[in-house]
């Protein structure tokens, strides 16, 4: 039975930078990844806070250095989805195509959507995130949240679309530049106290209906992203795995990374020092051990 040193469950900016240092110790992290490189990045519009890019940088832009990063660091990523993370002296790990045995783990696995109530009808129109229609052109695209997500979505798409935001509130929670160039931007409308009543399907469009001030309105979309804020994904742990987690973390058998763990405070930054931070720290280990 193989076991592998080190783990990494999620190739976004943490899990990366956790990758990319451990090589950098002559260690061969064994990195898994459900389904595409860069975690919320490919999502990003402008990643303006990230040292180096003094210009800004395209989450995409940022995203394909991260790869010819993992690349010439010698790093494969091997595209499986975990099922489940269990414990019992040693981490066990399923994915559909087989089960890993691994000292330590690195749980990068980041965030997932907090899902909103829709007719199954509509499925085929409403999504969570901009890359799976970042190369539509001429729609019209409901964007339905009011946090840096919504707004910077809403910026990322404006180029070939027409954007309407749609506030269920009255207060904005995005940055402030975030809001002076949506208002700049003639592609983009917002809405606030527009709460969501209804979604229905009329051929290629969804129409929503909304409760305002001003009664009942409806927007007509061609697509529907939902921005309502996300939450840790760890859905993977086992029962008993849940209940040992602080333990195995104090250990140094365990350690949570990037967004998965930082809440509100979901940087590209603040997750590639997480990495880092979590690799030099089982360094240190494995030379103890």
């Amino acid at each position: 039975m193989k076991i592998e040193d080190v783990t990494i469950i999620g190739a976004g900016p943490a899990g990366i930078a956790t990758a990319i240092q451990l090589k950098r110790y002559g260690l061969e992290p064994l990195l898994l990844e459900k389904g595409h490189i860069g975690g919320l990045l490919v999502n990003a519009n402008l990643v303006e806070n990230y040292p180096g890019f003094p210009q800004g940088i395209s989450g995409m832009d940022l995203v394909n250095l991260f790869k010819a990063q993992l690349e010439r660091a010698g790093v494969t990523v091997n595209f499986e989805e975990v099922l489940q993370l269990d414990y019992d002296d040693i981490f066990t790990i399923e994915t559909p195509k087989r089960r890993l045995y691994s000292r330590i783990v690195v749980i990068a696995s980041g965030t997932q959507p907090r899902e909103f109530d829709f007719p199954s009808e509509v499925s085929d129109r409403v999504f969570y995130e901009v890359y799976p229609i970042a190369s539509v052109e001429g729609e019209r695209i409901a964007i339905i949240g009011a946090g840096d997500a919504a707004f910077d979505y809403a910026l990322n798409l404006s180029r070939k679309n027409e954007i309407a935001i749609l506030n269920r509130g009255e207060k904005r929670r995005c940055l402030p530049l975030l809001w002076e160039r949506t208002k700049s931007s003639p592609q983009i409308t917002y809405h606030e106290k527009a709460e969501i009543s209804g979604i229905e399907k009329a051929g290629n469009e969804i129409i929503l209906q909304c409760n305002t001030p001003n009664g009942k309105q409806k927007f007509q979309a061609n697509y529907v992203i939902f921005a309502i804020g996300r939450t840790a994904q760890l859905d993977y742990l086992s029962a008993r795995l849940r209940e040992r987690t602080s333990e195995l973390e104090e250990q140094g058998l365990l350690c949570l990374v990037g967004d998965v763990k930082n809440d509100i405070y979901r940087q590209t930054s603040i997750a590639v020092g997480d990495g880092v931070h979590a690799a030099m720290k089982i360094c240190a280990k494995i030379e103890e051990a």
